[in-house]
């Protein structure tokens, strides 16, 4: 039967057909969208997602960095707003070891390369931002590092899968709406929400992030700045020399880092108006919670300070009619008026793109600023989400240096050897040696390894001992919290004793208001060893691995539990533990009465009951 030329060639479709032709078109955009899979993401490529790019590179694994700038380190190109860093760039140390002049490079992130050194790229000693700017993008580049620009991540939840490394994939939307998957998630994208303190008038406040940054703008002004830390210090800085006067105002008093330790407080190359306020130049520091306070302004556009209690004593008043403190107490030391108010109260993290059910807040003070994150970086709410870089500082928060460059290089390589051995099963990197090596090799790593001097108390060295102590194997750079987890996170076996490494300042010797400048504030003779207070070697011995109750319930102030045998090297003034009387010896004896052997090479393995046997 031949078809009729004037009939069409189909009806109308029938309902399975309309089905079938709406998937066909419909269905085919969302393929293209559909989520591209990484094992690892990299969320920020500022100095800590580089950092991890490196490692997950030249393990030669699956990765993708994203960045929403179209340059790496953009936190830089902004901040700090004067732009000059506070991280030394020591270029000369006399030494010619690599390891051991990190130690003094606050700046350089880790690579096989020494042309990305940043000594290369400054001659300062406090560089310029710009520096910094220019020395990431040339990391980025040289190493062929694999980062999407101009790419912002808006919103990160997770997908339950049975057949996903940690049972779940991380699902990220970018601001096109293309959506990625990965095994890992890895977020590096620091502090980067100003903080700031709801109190009334707080709107006439001029945020750190926004204020003019030319001193001519604050010629003859009595200016108030809020907060005591870095940014606010190095925003009085830039103006005092133009201004009648600065006041600033904190809940808490000056921490200054060489008395905490701690190189986050404040530091000297920003500490000018502590002279001008102590030797009675006008500027002034002031105590006082902020959240008790209110800003008003005068019909003459001035700023007074008042109690938040009196505004709202007087609410719907004119500002004429709102008590002042003075009025009462003539006394009152912020009676004057101020031409401007700075906020400089420091950061926190974004928690805005992240959704709730990964549990990365708890809503407490601290996690208000950080994530919660256990002493292996890994998120407390979310298997396989890591935190690196500055927002993994609530692991050591003023304790350490985890929430700067010359720090946190360090732990993005620990956070790297244990993905590496949960997902790759590539064992944590050792070296194996005979046990009359075992002095030297502590000897050697105590004087030259940059990642125990800078992240102190939190990374330490592992000695592993083997079978009759006849060899052991040595580990660097774990995280001393995480020990009882020794094994599973490093591939090895702890079962014959164990030797962790560390470098402990004295425990009274670091606070905001300790004297570290006493007259008899270092310890020179070996048998006071115990009593160093400057940064020294520590050596704890286990005849067992801790466990996670003795280590959580560890003796107040001790970053490990009480050991079986401890051993402080004494301080030195060189930071130069070599002296074979007053540091070598010591350590050799107390490694043999640990182990009830003489580690000179001739007794290597002969316990101490055996020697009267042999002669001399």
């Amino acid at each position: 039967m031949g078809l009729s030329t004037a009939a069409p060639l189909w009806g109308a479709p029938g309902p399975l057909l309309t089905i079938a032709l709406h998937l066909a078109l419909y269905l085919r955009p969302a393929q293209a969208w559909a989520p591209v899979h990484r094992d690892y993401c990299v969320l920020g490529a500022g100095p800590a997602g580089l950092q991890m790019a490196y490692f997950l590179q030249r393990a030669g694994r699956d990765y993708m960095v994203f960045e929403r700038a179209p340059v790496p380190g953009s936190f830089f190109t902004r901040y700090p707003r004067h732009r000059k860093l506070i991280s030394i760039n020591k270029r000369y140390t006399g030494k010619t070891n690599a390891e051991f002049n990190l130690r003094h490079d606050w700046n350089s992130l880790l690579s096989h390369d020494p042309r990305l050194l940043f000594r290369h790229y400054s001659d300062a000693y406090y560089p310029d931002a710009n520096d910094m700017v220019r020395y990431l993008s040339d990391f980025a580049e040289r190493l062929g590092l694999h980062v999407l620009y101009n790419t912002t991540i808006a919103h990160v939840t997770v997908n339950k899968d049975r057949g996903a490394w940690n049972g779940h994939y991380f699902i990220l939307t970018d601001h096109r709406g293309q959506a990625y998957q990965c095994s890992v998630l890895l977020v590096a994208t620091g502090l980067s929400v100003p903080n700031q303190v709801d109190f009334p008038g707080s709107e006439y406040v001029d945020g750190y992030e926004s204020v003019s940054v030319d001193p001519k703008d604050f010629e003859g002004q009595n200016v108030l700045i809020l907060g005591r830390g870095n940014s606010a210090f190095e925003t009085a800085e830039n103006i005092f020399s133009v201004t009648n006067f600065i006041h600033m105002l904190s809940r808490s008093r000056v921490r200054l880092s060489w008395a905490t330790h701690y190189v986050g407080d404040l530091r000297a190359i920003n500490n000018g108006l502590l002279d001008t306020y102590q030797l009675k130049s006008l500027d002034g520091l002031l105590e006082s919670d902020l959240t008790d306070l209110a800003i008003v302004k005068d019909h003459k556009g001035k700023f007074h300070i008042t109690l938040k209690l009196f505004m709202e004593e007087f609410f719907n008043q004119s500002s004429d009619a709102i008590p002042l403190p003075q009025d009462n107490n003539d006394n009152f030391a912020m009676r004057v008026a101020y031409d401007r108010v700075i906020r400089c109260l420091g950061w926190k993290f974004d928690f805005s793109i992240f959704s709730k059910s990964l549990r990365l807040s708890s809503g407490s003070e601290l996690s208000e600023k950080y994530p919660l994150v256990r002493a292996s970086y890994e998120s407390k709410g979310s298997r396989g989400l890591f935190i690196l870089g500055t927002a993994s500082h609530s692991v050591d928060y003023r304790k350490s240096a985890g929430g700067f460059i010359h720090g946190f290089r360090y732990t993005v390589r620990a956070v790297h050897r244990l993905l590496e051995q949960r997902h790759h099963g590539v064992a944590w990197p050792s070296t194996e040696h005979p046990i009359t090596h075992l002095a030297s090799a502590i000897i050697r790593r105590i004087n030259e390894a940059s990642g125990l001097y800078q992240m102190f108390s939190v990374l330490a060295d592992v000695v592993l001992l083997k079978e009759n102590a006849t060899t052991f194997e040595y580990l660097e750079e774990f995280p001393m919290q995480m020990l009882a987890q020794l094994e599973t996170i490093t591939g090895k076996r702890a079962r014959h004793g164990l030797f962790v490494i560390n470098m402990e300042y004295g425990r009274n010797y670091s606070g905001p208001d300790k004297d570290v400048f006493f007259s008899d504030r270092s310890v020179g003779h070996m048998e006071d060893a115990w009593l160093s207070n400057f940064l020294h070697p520590v050596i704890y011995y286990y005849r067992h691995l801790p466990t996670e109750q003795e280590v959580r319930f560890r003796p107040a102030g001790w970053p490990l539990p009480r050991p079986s045998a401890l051993h402080h090297v004494v301080e030195d003034f060189l930071t130069d533990w070599t002296a074979p009387v007053g540091h070598i010896l010591p350590l050799r004896r107390f490694l043999e009465n640990c182990l009830d052997t003489d580690l000179r090479s001739f007794y290597a393995g002969v316990p101490r009951s055996e020697r009267g046997h042999l002669s001399y």
